[in-house]
């Protein structure tokens, strides 16, 4: 079993005196900064200028820097930067200004574990990787609450990496719900592959092979929608719930039984042995460092397959269909970004009351 720490474990002295620069005001920067600040933390935010995310910080109340400049002036630095840029941000702007004693920080290990980033024998690595967005993180922190998390320590040059690693998480609000102890490579190995066979590659694949099904089959496109992607929300929060009736069981208890037997009886002939032998498959890519090799090269080649691929996908009836559909939920909010939310000076109300109009009338020109 895990361990797990909570507020009791963690002090946030071991952050008194000391700078941390959050190095990218994306999706988890905004909140580790905001959530740090608020607990007492002296935080610097780099953020190259020219951007969103840049505006979003300076509306937030920081004063971003370059990623060299809050390098020099901290002494815990965490990169939050896009996997793919970290190579680059590390070798052109950290390292010059890396100097003994100081923390290099991560919320994912996709770096360390794969040589992208070769930190010297002198300075602490350490990680924690919350188990939600940066606006959930947010939220829950705001509410008094936390969101779990995952804290690892890759290198302790100091013998204090884990107290650093500790207080970050509790500056954050994660031991607030606990914190599990992990590894580099654990928390990668693992995050990549729920990513790929579960939580996107195979959710999205089974959504588009079920729709894909019924529609050739013969039947109508948004009924194929409604019963394969739109209902999916419903049985995900079933699943998610807290409570007695909790996780796949308590879904089950929530549903019809017709629905039940069909669970149970069906659901491993769709996904059988040989697409769990798939899953096997794309392990191995990433234990072996096949995938992130892969994806570094489709970065650096200007990502072609990944422009076509997605591309393809916005294309496919699946995305006409529900975008036709949705109009005609208006319950249904917008998933927003951090900085669409500092950029709208509008309140639900107007926003509403401006688009509905038009998705009604898509709908009724689908229709």
């Amino acid at each position: 079993m895990a361990r797990i720490y909570y507020d009791q474990d963690a002090d946030l002295g071991a952050l008194k005196g000391k700078t941390v620069a959050i190095i990218g005001y994306g999706i988890q920067g905004r909140g580790q900064a905001l959530n740090l600040r608020d607990s007492g933390v002296k935080v610097i935010v780099a953020q190259r200028s020219g951007g969103p995310n840049y505006d979003i910080a300076k509306q937030d109340g920081f004063a971003p820097v370059s990623a060299s400049d809050a390098t020099k002036k901290a002494d815990v630095i965490i990169l939050l930067a896009q996997d793919t840029l970290q190579s680059q941000i590390y070798r052109e702007s950290i390292t010059p200004n890396l100097r003994p004693g100081k923390a290099l920080s991560f919320s994912h290990g996709f770096a360390i574990l794969y040589g992208l980033v070769k930190p010297p024998k002198d300075v602490d690595v350490v990680m924690v990787a919350p188990k939600g967005p940066g606006s959930l993180l947010r939220s829950q922190f705001l509410e008094g609450k936390g969101v779990p998390a995952l804290v690892a320590v890759y290198q302790d040059a100091t013998g204090h990496a884990k107290r650093i690693a500790l207080a970050w998480a509790k500056g954050i609000g994660s031991t607030r719900a606990g914190v599990l102890e992990t590894t580099f490579k654990e928390e990668t190995e693992t995050d990549n592959f729920g990513e790929q066979a579960v939580l996107c590659g195979g959710v999205s694949a089974l959504i588009k092979a079920g729709f894909e099904t019924l529609v050739e089959a013969g039947y109508q496109p948004e009924l194929a929608y409604f019963e394969c992607l739109h209902e999916l929300k419903l049985i995900t929060d079933m699943i998610y719930a807290s409570g007695i009736h909790s996780g796949i069981q308590g879904m089950r208890k929530r549903v019809s039984d017709t629905a039940k037997w069909g669970d149970i009886s069906r659901g491993p002939r769709v996904i059988d042995a040989h697409v769990k032998e798939n899953m096997r498959k794309l392990l191995v890519e990433i234990q072996s460092g096949a995938f992130a090799k892969e994806w570094i090269a489709e970065h650096e080649a200007g990502r072609p397959n990944f422009t076509r691929l997605m591309q393809q996908d916005d294309n496919h009836l699946i995305e006409r269909t529900g975008a036709a559909l949705r109009a005609m939920m208006p319950w249904i909010g917008e998933v927003r970004s951090p900085k669409s939310v500092v950029r709208s000076k509008q309140t639900n109300a107007q926003r509403t009351t401006q688009t509905t109009p038009k998705r009604r009338q898509a709908a009724r020109s689908r229709a």
